[in-house]
């Protein structure tokens, strides 16, 4: 500790490493007595003279080179994905019947906001419900149509 008396408070600036916890970088290719000359890289060879590309194998074809290109073109990124709900769980949250909302589905936690959502016929309904959402299975519709509930696509 430097400048530093007791009657002063602490400060940051005041602090200075420990003796001996700093150790000096030893700076390499500068003259022959502290790793001078070839600072460490060895005889000759690429390797002494400069560094190898990223991706350089040697001369060996590059992995980059001997994997194939994919070819054509696929239309799956524009595929409309929906979140799935089938009847069992439609019965499990509205066992008294009723109108089935996305709304009402998000806010009981079936499914996430800002998604599409389908309902699938996985499961027996016995209670009416009318069902709202953006899309059904042929299946799914069929029950809930024969619990007396209704199907509506948004």
């Amino acid at each position: 500790m430097s400048d530093y008396s007791p009657d002063e408070p602490l400060k940051l600036h005041h602090l200075r490493p420990a003796p001996g916890a700093n150790k000096a970088k030893i700076r390499k290719g500068r003259g022959e007595a502290s790793k001078g000359k070839t600072a460490g890289r060895g005889t000759k060879g690429t390797k002494a003279r400069n560094t190898v590309r990223p991706g350089f194998e040697g001369g060996q074809m590059p992995l980059i080179r001997r994997v194939p290109k994919l070819k054509g073109f696929s239309n799956a990124r524009f595929k409309t994905t929906y979140q799935v709900v089938n009847l069992d769980r439609l019965s499990e949250l509205y066992p008294e019947g009723g109108e089935v909302t996305v709304e009402d589905l998000v806010a009981k936690g079936a499914v996430r906001k800002n998604q599409l959502v389908k309902v699938l016929g996985t499961g027996e309904i016995t209670v009416a419900v009318q069902v709202s959402a953006n899309a059904f299975s042929a299946s799914a519709k069929e029950k809930i149509a024969a619990a007396g509930g209704s199907v509506t696509e948004l």
